[in-house]
C-alpha cells in the first residue's frame, strides 16, 4: 500500500470503530428509558389523584346528578282560627277561668261556643295545661292550629260529627302562648318542609 497507510516493517495501522456511533446508541438507549419512567410516573399520579376507576366513575357519575334544587314538599292548609269553633270548659277549682279564657281566644279571632264547667268525666281529672276534644277529623287541622295557643295540650278524639273542638282547662293551665309564640309555631307549621336531596 502506498500513500499515508504505507505498511513499512513490523507497524500497521490501528483501525479503530468511530466513536460518535457509540455515544448515539446509548443516547437512545437512555433517551427510552426515560419516557418510560415518565410514562410510569405520570399514570401513577392520575391513578392517586383520581382514586382508579371508581373514584373516576363515581365523579363521571356525580358530574351528571342534576343539580336544579329541589321543590319544596307542598303543606297541607289549616283552618283560619275564626273557621274553628271552641268551646271552653273549666276542669280546676279556679272560678271564671273558662270565661277569661274563652275572652282570650275571642281576641286572637277565634269562634267561641259553649263556656263552662267540665263534665263529670273531666272534672278535677286534667292533670295537664288542658286536653282538646273533638272529631277525628280535629287532629291535622283544629287541634294543630288551637295547639299553637297552649303548649302542653292532649289531643283526644270522640264520635261527634260536628267540627267544633272542646278544650278543657286542667290543672298546670297559667296562660296562653304570647301572640308572638303563637305566630311564630303557626309559621313553622305553615313552612314547606325541604324535599330530601337526590341521591346520585
Amino acid at each position: 500500500m502506498g500513500g499515508k497507510y504505507r505498511i513499512t516493517g513490523d507497524t500497521y495501522p490501528r483501525m479503530r470503530r468511530p466513536r460518535h456511533r457509540r455515544r448515539l446508541v446509548l443516547a437512545g438507549i437512555g433517551a427510552v428509558v426515560v419516557l418510560g419512567l415518565v410514562g410510569w410516573g405520570t399514570l401513577q399520579l392520575i391513578e392517586v389523584f383520581t382514586g382508579g376507576d371508581k373514584s373516576a366513575s363515581a365523579a363521571d357519575h356525580k358530574r351528571d346528578c342534576p343539580t336544579a334544587k329541589p321543590s319544596a314538599a307542598p303543606v297541607k292548609a289549616l283552618p283560619k282560627p275564626a273557621s274553628i269553633k271552641v268551646n271552653v270548659y273549666n276542669a280546676t277549682t279556679r272560678t271564671g277561668l273558662a270565661k277569661a279564657a274563652a275572652e282570650e281566644l275571642k281576641k286572637r279571632g277565634f269562634t267561641i261556643g259553649e263556656v263552662g264547667n267540665a263534665s263529670k268525666e273531666y272534672d278535677k281529672k286534667v292533670p295537664g295545661a288542658g286536653v282538646l276534644l273533638g272529631a277525628p277529623a280535629a287532629k291535622n287541622g283544629s287541634f294543630t292550629v288551637l295547639g299553637t295557643q297552649l303548649a302542653g295540650t292532649v289531643q283526644k278524639t270522640d264520635t261527634r260529627k260536628t267540627g267544633e273542638v272542646d278544650l278543657i282547662l286542667g290543672a298546670k293551665f297559667k296562660a296562653f302562648s304570647t301572640p308572638k309564640e303563637a305566630k311564630a309555631a303557626m309559621t313553622a307549621l305553615t313552612k314547606p318542609a325541604p324535599a330530601p336531596s337526590p341521591s346520585c
